[in-house]
């Protein structure tokens, strides 16, 4: 039978331990060794940690006993790491497991501090929990911190008690509320933290931000509409156990952790069992591309899209206007087929001229600056020339639009009237199909209005009501109803500056609009 013997203890006790760097070495691997049940807590080892207590730095000694927190360390140890400071006592207060003999002897050595992380721990005995209660009048009795005048024979650094802190607690209290809103200053945004969360995905340790908005806060909350709280790629990343990256977190409140975080974070596993025991990340500020929520409409947003529109016009101006020299050969003889081809790109530019003309409408109603001119207009003529410029599409939809026997005055701008029927007319007649016919009629609607009813195409009759102002132009199986939710729209939105409104009927779109009064009736059959 081979024997083993470990000397990994006797080749650390060896070690230089002089230098800065080989005291932090040995106590990390001293640490490591025992609080893993490695080596057996010899009282060499114990006496050289005593030795280089305060040689080696805080944050030193506080990562190392973290990492066997939960690893069930011997008593011996227990005792020794419990009485340094409170961030080194901590990890081990919460996680420590000993014989109720070792707690009933350890209380007495502990801070106030130490004894108030025990009293949360709901694992350990009765008989230790009663122990505990023993030292509740003295670990509730805070020393006296205010500045006054010692009167002859009294102890300066004497005791108050718990009531007095309540009246010191109630005075601020008042002094708050009696202040100015608005004087107290906001603290500044930390940029940055470091967490760990225990094995239940509740977070126990925080540096580098406000603890207290974030100590409690668990990575399996679900569905959470307010309050602090993580998305699902935290959450989903939790019950795998698994690695996340830029998880969103959004936390609550006035300190300087508020706000939205995108955090990261890599799991803890014991390496001898191999049992989950937390997370351990980092968080930091989103930046302005990273942020998750809904972005508000700004208010100079179409004066922006009026910017763009401008942009489009110019270069597309540009376009139509050397087509056009080159169809009338102005710069020379072209060939018949480059005439051709520049004619082409004229007409496609035209069209690309509405479609530029329709967004800075929509862009200047959107704006409230859009300037309208007081006027009449006849219907009908107007009516007529427009289905004039749509006798070709008609006639390759092979449809037709039948215009009313009389006439119609209506009060308002008479560009604004024409391109709202323009736009109107050309989405119906687009929509329409072979044989079919849509007829316009003029109907007497409420007291001043007029209605100009239009037969709803066949193609649109299948979207009921507003649904029709809705259409997915990206997804629409017929081309021909590209564009007519946004044309249509942009009819209702003009319809409704003019003074009027559109109703969608099943049968009918009907423009609302304002009957001229008499003296304009009267000037335009003269005119």
């Amino acid at each position: 039978m081979a024997l083993r013997f470990d000397d990994s203890l006797e080749t650390v006790l060896a070690g230089d331990v002089q230098s800065p760097f080989g005291a932090q070495s040995a106590w990390r691997q001293i640490v490591d060794l025992i609080g893993r049940g490695r080596v057996a807590p010899d009282h060499r080892a114990l006496h050289l940690l005593e030795t280089l207590r305060h040689r080696v730095p805080i944050a030193v000694r506080e990562a190392s006993v973290r990492t066997v927190e939960w690893a069930a360390a011997p008593a011996a140890l227990v005792r020794l790491l419990v009485l340094d400071a409170l961030p080194i006592a901590l990890p081990i207060l919460r996680g420590a497991r000993m014989a109720d003999a070792d707690w009933l002897a350890l209380l007495p050595r502990l801070t106030p501090e130490g004894r108030h992380v025990l009293r949360n721990r709901r694992d350990l005995a009765p008989v230790v929990q009663h122990g505990l209660e023993a030292f509740g009048a003295a670990d509730f009795v805070l020393k006296d911190q205010r500045v006054a005048p010692a009167e002859e024979g009294e102890n300066q650094a004497g005791l108050f008690a718990v009531a007095d802190l309540v009246a010191r607690i109630d005075a601020h209290w008042q002094a708050r509320q009696h202040a100015q809103p608005g004087t107290r200053p906001l603290p500044m945004r930390a940029s940055d933290f470091r967490f760990e969360t225990d094995a239940a995905g509740i977070v126990r340790w925080v540096d580098g931000i406000d603890r207290a908005p974030l100590i409690g806060l668990s990575l399996d909350l679900q569905g959470m509409a307010s309050g602090s709280r993580v998305d699902g790629v935290a959450t989903g990343a939790f019950r795998r156990r698994a690695a996340f990256s830029n998880a969103r977190m959004t936390i609550e409140g006035e300190s300087d952790a508020a706000g939205d975080w995108l955090i990261s974070a890599m799991p803890n596993f014991e390496p001898l069992g191999g049992r989950f025991c937390g997370y351990r990340g980092t968080a930091r500020r989103p930046r302005m591309d990273e942020r998750a929520e809904p972005l508000r409409p700004s208010p100079v947003e179409p004066d922006l899209l009026r910017q763009l529109v401008h942009e489009l016009r110019t270069p597309t101006n540009a376009i139509a206007g050397f087509a056009e020299m080159i169809e009338a050969e102005m710069l020379g003889p072209v060939p018949p087929e480059y005439r051709t081809r520049a004619a082409f790109i004229r007409g496609q530019v035209r069209e690309l001229l509405g479609a530029i003309d329709d967004l800075d409408l929509a862009a200047r109603i959107e704006s409230a600056a859009l300037a309208l001119v007081p006027g009449t207009v006849a219907l009908r003529g107007l009516l007529s020339g427009i289905v004039a410029d749509l006798s070709e599409l008609l006639t390759l939809r092979g449809s037709a639009l039948h215009l009313p026997e009389e006439e119609a005055l209506v009060s308002g701008d008479p560009r604004a009237v024409e391109r709202l029927f323009s736009r109107l007319l050309a989405t119906l007649a687009s929509a329409s199909t072979q044989g079919e016919g849509l007829h316009i009629r003029f109907v007497p609607g409420e007291a001043g209005m007029l209605s100009i009813a239009i037969d709803r195409p066949r193609a649109l009759r299948d979207y009921p009501g507003d649904a029709i102002l809705a259409i997915d132009d990206e997804h629409a199986e017929d081309l021909a109803l590209l564009g007519a939710g946004f044309a249509l729209r942009l009819a209702r939105n003009l319809a409704r500056e003019l003074g009027g409104s559109l109703t969608i009927a099943s049968d009918c779109l009907a423009i609302q609009l304002p009957i001229a009064d008499g003296p304009a009736r009267a000037c335009v059959q003269q005119s």
